[in-house]
C-alpha cells in the first residue's frame, strides 16, 4: 500500500519516510500543496497525509479539491494548531482524521494502520441502496440526493449517513458511530461526531434547527428518523 504525504518541511517528510517504509508501506512525496494532484493522479496512493501550512495551497485548500475530484482513500491533516475551530475547518474540508504535531511515531502509524484496516472493510460492507421519503441514498456509489439534486458530502459525512439511515429507528451514540465510521481505535475522540452531524443538517435538512432526518435523543444519541 502506498502513502502520500505532502509537506514542505524536510525533518517531517524525513521522519514520515521512516515511518510509513518502517511500516512496511510505500512512501510518495508532495513538496507543495499543487504537487498532490499530478503526483495523486499517477501514484493513486492508498491514504494522503496533509500538512496545513504549504507552498501554493495549504492542506485544507488540498484536501477540499482532491474530494471535488473524487477521491475516496482517507486523508490525515497534520497540524500545529489543535482546537476546535482549526479541526472543525479540516473536517468540513474532506478529512479523515487530524493529528497535532509534535506526534509520536507510534501514534502516526497506528492512525494510518486503522484507516486503512477501516476503509477496507466499509468498501466491503456497503452495497445498498437507501430511500427515505425525498432523500435517496446510492451507499455504492458514495452518492446521496435530495429531491432529485445531488447533496455534496465528505465521505466521513457520507458514512456517517448511510450508517444511521440503514439502522432507521436505532439510537447510535458517539462512541457508536466513532466505532463504525472511524474504527476501534478512535473510541474516546467523540468531539468530531457533533461537528460532522452539524454539517449534515445544514446539507440534508430544510430546517437544520429541527431535523426530520438526524435527530437528537437527549443524553443518548442520535437517530434516523425519517
Amino acid at each position: 500500500m502506498k502513502i502520500l504525504l505532502a509537506d514542505d518541511e524536510p525533518s517531517i517528510a524525513s521522519v514520515v519516510r521512516r515511518i510509513v517504509e518502517d511500516g512496511g508501506f510505500t512512501f510518495c512525496h508532495a513538496q507543495d500543496g499543487q504537487e498532490v494532484f499530478p503526483i495523486a493522479a499517477e501514484e493513486r496512493p492508498d491514504l494522503i497525509i496533509l500538512d496545513v501550512m504549504m507552498p501554493k495551497m495549504n492542506g485544507f485548500q488540498v484536501c477540499r479539491q482532491l474530494r471535488q475530484k473524487g477521491v475516496l482513500s482517507p486523508i490525515l491533516i497534520l497540524s500545529a494548531k489543535g482546537d476546535l475551530v482549526d479541526k472543525e475547518v479540516g473536517f468540513s474540508a474532506g478529512a479523515d482524521d487530524y493529528l497535532v504535531k509534535p506526534f509520536s511515531p507510534e501514534e502516526l502509524l497506528m492512525r494510518i494502520n486503522a484507516h486503512l484496516r477501516h476503509h477496507d472493510r466499509i468498501a466491503v460492507a456497503q452495497s445498498q441502496s437507501i430511500v427515505a421519503g425525498d432523500l435517496e441514498i446510492d451507499v455504492e456509489r458514495h452518492r446521496a440526493t435530495l429531491r432529485g439534486e445531488d447533496v455534496t458530502l465528505t465521505p466521513k459525512e457520507f458514512l456517517i449517513l448511510s450508517l444511521l439511515a440503514r439502522h432507521r429507528g436505532e439510537i447510535f451514540t458517539r462512541e457508536q458511530v466513532i466505532k463504525e465510521v472511524w474504527g476501534e481505535e478512535f473510541i474516546g475522540e467523540t468531539s468530531s461526531v457533533a461537528v460532522f452531524i452539524r454539517k449534515l443538517r445544514e446539507k440534508i435538512e430544510d430546517d437544520p434547527s429541527h431535523p426530520r432526518f438526524i435527530k437528537t435523543i437527549r443524553n443518548a444519541g442520535y437517530i434516523f428518523a425519517a
